[in-house]
């Protein structure tokens, strides 16, 4: 046994992604579902008598800039603000949360990581290949989005340039790493499944409101340089493509959030 996971290429990655397939696809079938569900809609309200402006002019003062509803009549406006910036962001954040959680913390606290440990695996392996399991998940996630988006592209009408579309679901990979980043450093540092649940939403659901309350007005702009939602859709990808250096500053963080996780994994005590 010691010998299969000292010996084998990512052994740990492997066995996470043979073990969480079925799981997988209940995820994917979600995202599957809210694009099916929200895009191809856009055919039905779009035109001259959309409809549109009336009903953001029927939402309640601040709503519409709260949601992100300013752009519905475009169909890259359309797309972000219900899938990518509020359904797809809620489900990635959820999966992000659940995944990061389970990954190191949820095994310490049912005591199947010192198992692993008792095969010559080391912790900062653990930290690496659990973190891996996790991203690669996220990462199936937004590919799978970015390719039914473009196969919904010419029949909902939405009328989306293929790279914006790769852009945005980068975009939204990238939310969702931030979040798992968190989830998995604290559940390292703490070993507490609910620590590092209520990080990885805690990042998430601070970004979303950052951003919220930088869009009421003029005087709190500068909140839109504290959230990492407005890093990653603040540009509106869907239009205008992803902002690679803002991308960068979110994989960035998330990566020193893994090490600094792992390098306090590798040295503190882990409970029997």
């Amino acid at each position: 046994m010691s010998q299969n996971m000292t010996g084998s290429f990512l052994p740990l990655t492997r066995r996470n992604l043979a073990d969480s397939w079925r799981g997988l696809l209940g995820w994917t079938a979600g995202v599957t579902g809210a694009i099916f569900l929200y895009v191809p809609l856009y055919s039905s309200f779009s035109g001259d008598n959309a409809g549109f402006e009336d009903i953001i002019a029927s939402l309640p003062d601040g709503l519409a800039s709260t949601l992100g509803f300013q752009d519905l009549a475009s169909g890259a406006g359309y797309v972000q603000a219900t899938y990518l910036g509020l359904i797809g962001f809620v489900l990635f954040t959820i999966a992000a949360t659940l995944w990061s959680s389970a990954a190191i913390a949820g095994d310490e606290e049912s005591g199947s990581l010192e198992l692993t440990l008792a095969h010559g695996v080391s912790r900062v392996q653990i930290m690496a290949e659990r973190s891996l399991g996790v991203i690669l998940r996220l990462l199936w996630l937004s590919i799978v989005s970015a390719l039914l988006i473009l196969a919904l592209n010419d029949s909902s009408g939405i009328d989306l340039e293929p790279a914006h579309v790769i852009g945005g679901c980068a975009a939204l990979f990238g939310v969702g790493v931030l979040a798992a980043s968190f989830g998995l450093a604290v559940g390292a540092i703490t070993a507490r499944r609910s620590f590092a649940s209520a990080a990885a939403a805690g990042i998430s659901l601070l970004g979303y409101i950052l951003n919220s309350l930088g869009n009421q007005s003029a005087d709190v702009e500068w909140l839109h340089n504290l959230s990492p939602y407005y890093w990653a859709f603040g540009n509106s990808p869907l239009s205008e493509g992803a902002d690679w250096g803002a991308l960068g500053l979110i994989f960035g963080i998330s990566a020193v959030m893994l090490v600094l996780g792992g390098f306090i994994f590798n040295r503190r005590d882990v409970s029997a």
